[in-house]
């Protein structure tokens, strides 16, 4: 018994053929040109076939930016926000007041940097990084002023879980500060 494979023709068969029969018209033909501005009948199925592989192909990405501190802070506080596995709408907003408040951004402005936060935060191996970025880059009050929004962030959803808690505490860490350091940061962050 043998058994029928379909091939790479039949299939673009399948997709070229109902496409011929509803966008070709004779009265093109008949010029040298079909409406898709294809120049003759040989190359109209190549032509069809490239457009429709163009309009599934996804643009590329542009690079991420090197991160500074800025940047550092905000994929700290989308790793905070996203380690409990429900990144939800308090904490995007939570994060995009904290990076307004923060850097003088205007709302747009901090919602473009948080989404360039969140690539980055996605492409970044471990939190140590960010965390020494800062500590190398800014001042002691700027490390427990940093570390006060990430507590904002891990309180903005209503508790803190503890998947939460265990990224700050390595993010502190990774900053140089203590655990005093960290409880003034909640209480700070709770008054908010």
């Amino acid at each position: 018994m043998v058994v029928y494979r379909p091939t790479k023709r039949d299939f673009l068969g399948a997709i070229v053929s109902p496409l011929r029969r509803c966008t070709f018209s004779r009265a093109s033909h008949a010029i040298g040109e079909n409406s898709l501005g294809c120049a003759a009948r040989a190359d109209y199925d190549s032509c069809m076939l490239s457009r429709i592989l163009h309009a599934f192909q996804a643009p590329k990405p542009g690079p991420l930016p090197e991160p500074d501190e800025k940047l550092a802070l905000g994929a700290l506080m989308v790793r905070v926000a996203k380690s409990d596995r429900y990144y939800d709408l308090a904490e995007i907003k939570r994060i995009d007041r904290l990076l307004t408040r923060l850097y003088g951004l205007k709302p747009i402005e901090a919602a473009k940097m948080r989404a360039t936060c969140e690539k980055l935060e996605h492409a970044a191996p471990d939190t140590d990084r960010f965390g020494l970025l800062i500590r190398e880059t800014v001042s002691l009050e700027a490390r427990v002023a940093a570390l006060e929004a990430l507590w904002e962030v891990v309180l903005s959803d209503g508790d803190s879980q503890p998947q939460e808690v265990q990224v700050l505490d390595a993010a502190r860490e990774a900053m140089g500060l203590s655990h005093a350091d960290s409880d003034t940061a909640r209480a700070q962050a709770e008054a908010q």
